[in-house]
């Protein structure tokens, strides 16, 4: 039985219109969804039927199913955790790339969706002024690509002590010393965790959560001479939006033989731009960066990129051999990433460069941090409002005084439904985060929700 593609046009069509009506509704729907995962389940969990259903009302229900408990997160007034929107281009790609359907793990299977991911990487390596020929791969999110990145670091360091981790595992390996800032993100423990190189030595961190370069400094000089090194770093606090001075750190590991890895998720992408380049003054210093294409380049859900300036631990510690397979002498893209089968997710992004363009990627980036600094400035005009953190970036926090009253406008906020701005804990206290993620969001944006939170402040 041959693929028919007129079995295709009624699904793709009701997709097709249901996608349009919510990309519509965005800009006066509720952020927050209006039913929880508990009340939507007794609908979705029905008995399963007997007999088939057509292919375009099953899609229909889906959509009339799920609409209740959808996030409007691609909406300019959500600033909850670090999510971006989706460009045009990028959201159409991935509609491509999930008819195309290709498994975008080999070069010679599937070369087309292959050569735009390499393309994609070539001008991101550009982009973030990274070292050219670096090894690129695309993963899941930011985690995997933090794991992605440690693994070639567990391995670039333990060969270098003369432990194939590869070969031999980590039973009876050189202890492996991995030092992070105080105010790193939690996937980075998770990916040391994964790795089995345990829990990170913490670095303090200054005011703004950045990694204290003169302690960095003790904490390496304290250790034995020889131990395997990775120290951790970050471009984008996820509460202050700074950045660690990357070239520093770096030099500091490299005396000790050590690797630099750079968690850049959100804040990679400074360096695009010129007007905040200074941001990331020695980011390519470091060994290795990982990223997130959905947050700052607005790309669909699920997109990590991994870097790694020396492709041969990368290789060594995630390629795969298999007689079955149809290898490529200049590598295949499973070499880089801890997946053999995956979607081609890199084509989304080759798709957003093209449509931005240099110029469009630096005026993206340029605009989020315009609106967060937007936000800052005329929240902190509101009685009782303090902005506790630098904005040098994306993310702003505020306080209202008391704990209490915080965690209490921050309920006030999700409730009311105009924008989403969820609580922290930062610098011992309780906090409301705003993280300008959206391509999107623009004054009006930033008008609704600084009466969003006037509002608030009023009621309690």
């Amino acid at each position: 039985m041959g693929v028919d593609a007129a079995d295709y046009d009624k699904p793709l069509e009701v997709a097709a219109e249901r996608a349009r009506a919510w990309l519509e509704s965005l800009g006066s729907r509720r952020v927050g969804p209006t039913a929880s995962a508990d009340d939507l389940l007794a609908t979705f969990g029905r008995a399963l039927p007997e007999g088939p259903t057509a292919a375009d009302e099953v899609v229909d229900e889906l959509a009339r199913l799920a609409e209740p408990g959808l996030m409007a997160s691609p909406d300019g007034r959500f600033y909850g955790w670090v999510m971006g929107g989706t460009l045009p281009a990028a959201l159409a790609a991935d509609w491509l790339v999930s008819a195309w359907d290709q498994n975008a793990g080999m070069r010679y299977a599937t070369p087309g969706v292959v050569a735009a991911e390499e393309a994609a990487a070539a001008w991101l390596l550009d982009l973030l002024d990274l070292p050219r020929g670096s090894g690129v791969g695309f993963a899941t999110g930011a985690t995997a690509a933090n794991f992605t990145c440690l693994a070639a670091a567990r391995y670039a360091v333990l060969n270098r002590a003369g432990w194939d981790v590869e070969r031999d595992g980590l039973t009876g390996a050189p202890k492996v010393r991995v030092l992070a800032g105080a105010e790193r993100h939690t996937s980075i423990d998770l990916a040391l965790r994964y790795l089995g190189l345990g829990t990170a030595e913490i670095v303090p961190a200054d005011e703004q959560g950045l990694i204290r370069i003169d302690a960095l400094k003790a904490a390496l000089d304290e250790g034995p001479a020889d131990a395997p090194v990775i120290v951790c770093l970050q471009a984008g606090n996820l509460h202050s939006g700074g950045f660690d001075d990357t070239g520093a750190a770096a030099d500091l590991t490299r005396r000790h033989n050590g690797w630099s890895h750079v968690d850049g998720a959100f804040g990679l992408w400074a360096a695009a731009t010129p007007t905040l380049h200074h941001l990331t003054d020695g980011l390519a210093a470091a060994d290795s960066w990982a990223s997130d294409a959905h947050k700052t380049l607005n790309v669909p859900y699920d997109c990590g990129i991994a870097v790694v300036a020396d492709p041969e631990p990368l290789s060594a510690a995630l390629s795969v051999k298999a007689s079955y397979f149809i290898a490529d002498t200049a590598g295949d893209p499973f070499d880089r990433v801890p997946e053999m089968s995956r979607r081609a997710r890199g084509v989304p992004v080759w798709a957003a460069l093209r449509s931005l363009g240099r110029r469009g990627v630096a005026d993206l980036v340029e605009r989020l941090v315009y609106a967060a600094k937007t936000l800052a400035e005329q929240l902190s005009q509101i009685d009782g409002v303090e902005v506790c953190n630098d904005v040098v970036y994306t993310q702003v926090c505020l306080s209202f005084g008391s704990d209490e009253r915080t965690r209490a406008v921050t309920a006030w906020l999700i409730d009311d439904g105009t924008v989403w701005m969820s609580g922290s804990r930062w610098q011992g206290r309780d906090v409301l985060r705003i993280s300008v993620s959206n391509w999107t969001t623009d004054d009006d944006d930033i008008r609704r929700s600084v009466d969003a939170v006037r509002r608030a402040v009023a009621a309690n």
